[in-house]
């Protein structure tokens, strides 16, 4: 039996594989994209840079089928240049993990729980669960399903009971919309109008928690808010940005910062009559003439607040000092120029950390804990060069050293040239370990011999050879 907060919801979930596969692809690329979304129905949510979600119910008797709207969608936005999937299934879970699966997959309504149940536990995206519940021999969605309610809870706690309502098709918990007595909104004007985008920004954060203290006196958490700019000239600029969870302030300033970022990216690149947009400047530049009158926060969809879980001696004001600080350089250098580190996964020294702006929720390229076949063993290099170092290899006669495609060496290698720097000698080297990485996508893939080589003053180097040529890819204490 479910409950009426179970009842299943068609959605369909546009998938970007472009977002994924290259991290440096500009985020605000990504509004065009919601854009044409947007254009089959008004109300879109935008999970993460690459991926968007619509109810697809109302959309889908509108154009004729949910599989006629799938492919409407797909292509629609390959007209912009990006390849596009699409799933549809009861929930959010089922559709992104359909819209990974094919170009337009659909599931029948009704057959998510069997649609999920082949699939490994590692698509819950929880590595705990991932590494635990294999060893418990549940390896399968449907597996996990198949326990109860209670047993999940009790054992696995409130994670286990969230992962548990993912495996058996539910929503992460029961969304209950319910339209407020008063009017939750906040509001700033700007007088004159804001021309440059750090003050709205700047008011979006201030915005948040007046927004967050309303909800809180009221025992609400907003996991959906629609951020509303209207301009001086008339212009609206509104979109719906969700959230597990409730939004941090610095969260709803940056969702701020990327839609202003990227409707002002469409307006640029409609007014060069492109539809592909590279990286724009933004920061300090003004957003639209006139400037911007009003800034308007809605919490669009609520649910009783359950808490936050703090730290164990609470938070500190040193955090809250550090935030502020690196808004107001984000503010005066450019939104790129804090960044944090992120551990992530991968097979080569410099896939394993990912630097991300101040106060951005991304998630890594490559989801650290999981396997990696291949990847490079410990201990690992001190030093990763972001943009890897050209280098020459030779054997003793001065011959180029050279890798076949079955990694066999031409010679041992003798002396080294690391980017342009006098030659010297290797006392000892290891290697080659061949890697070929993602060899279905042609944009992306690459096929590398890795080697580790000592030169005679004592450095140590990680090197690689790709596409015939010699790189050096980090250095070792």
């Amino acid at each position: 039996m479910t409950s009426a907060d179970d009842a299943a919801q068609r959605v369909l979930v546009a998938w970007c594989p472009a977002w994924e596969q290259d991290p440096e692809l500009d985020t605000r690329a990504f509004e065009q994209v919601v854009t044409v979304v947007q254009g089959f129905s008004p109300r879109v949510e935008v999970l993460r840079p690459g991926t968007c979600a619509i109810g697809a119910r109302g959309p889908a008797r509108y154009f004729g089928g949910e599989e006629v709207l799938a492919r409407k969608i797909i292509d629609a936005v390959a007209r912009l240049g990006f390849a596009c999937q699409v799933g549809v299934a009861d929930g959010l879970f089922a559709a992104q993990l359909a819209a990974q699966m094919g170009m337009a997959t659909i599931v029948a309504p009704g057959g998510t729980p069997a649609f999920l149940a082949p699939h490994p536990v590692g698509s819950l995206g929880n590595p705990e669960l991932a590494d635990l519940l294999p060893r418990l021999g549940i390896r399968t969605l449907g597996e996990f399903a198949a326990l109860s309610a209670a047993e999940a809870a009790n054992r696995f706690g409130a994670t286990g009971a969230l992962a548990h309502r993912l495996a058996r098709g539910l929503g992460p918990r029961p969304l209950v919309p319910r339209p407020p007595s008063v009017d939750l909104s906040v509001s700033v004007i700007f007088d004159p109008p804001a021309e440059q985008a750090e003050p709205v920004v700047f008011a979006a954060k201030a915005l948040a928690e007046r927004l967050h203290a309303g909800l809180a006196a009221r025992g609400l958490a907003c996991v959906r808010v629609q951020v509303q700019v209207i301009c001086a000239d008339g212009q609206e600029i509104t979109r719906l940005w969700r959230h597990d969870g409730l939004l941090s302030s610095l969260a709803v300033a940056e969702r701020v910062r990327w839609q202003l970022a990227g409707w002002r990216a469409a307006q640029d690149a409609r007014g060069r009559g492109v539809t592909a947009p590279g990286r724009l400047p933004f920061t300090g530049e003004a957003i639209a003439a006139g400037g911007i009158a009003l800034l308007r926060l809605v919490p669009d969809q609520l649910v009783r607040s359950t808490g936050r879980q703090l730290g164990l001696w609470g938070e500190t004001a040193v955090d809250d000092r550090v935030a502020r600080a690196a808004l107001r350089v984000q503010a005066m250098l450019g939104h790129d120029s804090v960044v944090r580190p992120l551990l992530a996964g991968g097979r080569s020294p410099a896939d394993q950390v990912t630097l991300v702006p101040f106060g951005d929720a991304a998630d890594p390229r490559f989801p650290a804990g999981r396997p990696w076949p291949g990847r490079l063993l410990e201990p690992a290099p001190a030093t990763v060069y972001r943009i890897p170092r050209s280098a020459k290899v030779t054997d003793k006669s001065g011959a180029a050293v050279t890798v076949t495609g079955r990694a066999l060496i031409s010679a041992p290698p003798a002396w080294l040239s690391a980017h342009g720097e006098p030659w010297l000698a290797i006392t000892s080297w290891a290697g080659p370990w061949p890697l070929t990485e993602r060899w279905w996508c042609p944009a992306t893939s690459r096929r590398q011999a890795r080697f580790q080589l000592v030169a005679e003053d004592g450095s140590a180097w990680l090197a690689v050879v790709q596409d015939g040529q010699w790189l050096i890819e980090a250095s070792y204490d």
